[in-house]
């Protein structure tokens, strides 16, 4: 089933294998790029944020909404 993105390091990539969520939340992280299939790679986190590169694009996510993308 995988783990969720909070879960990686700094500096650790990944393939996202599911988005959980709502509806709605699924709809807004695949807006941002988190689609299931595209490489993920967490940068750092700060503030409780975790900032990621997707899709070469660099992206801050709560650590809340990264617990709904599984890598």
């Amino acid at each position: 089933m995988g783990m969720p993105l909070s879960l990686l390091k700094s500096g650790e990539s990944s393939l996202i294998t599911r988005i959980g969520g709502k509806p709605e939340t699924r709809q807004f992280l695949e807006g941002l790029g988190f689609v299931v299939g595209t490489p993920v790679s967490v940068i750092t986190e700060i503030d409780g944020n975790i900032i990621c590169t997707v899709k070469d694009a660099r992206v801050a996510v709560s650590k809340e909404m990264a617990q709904k993308i599984y890598v």
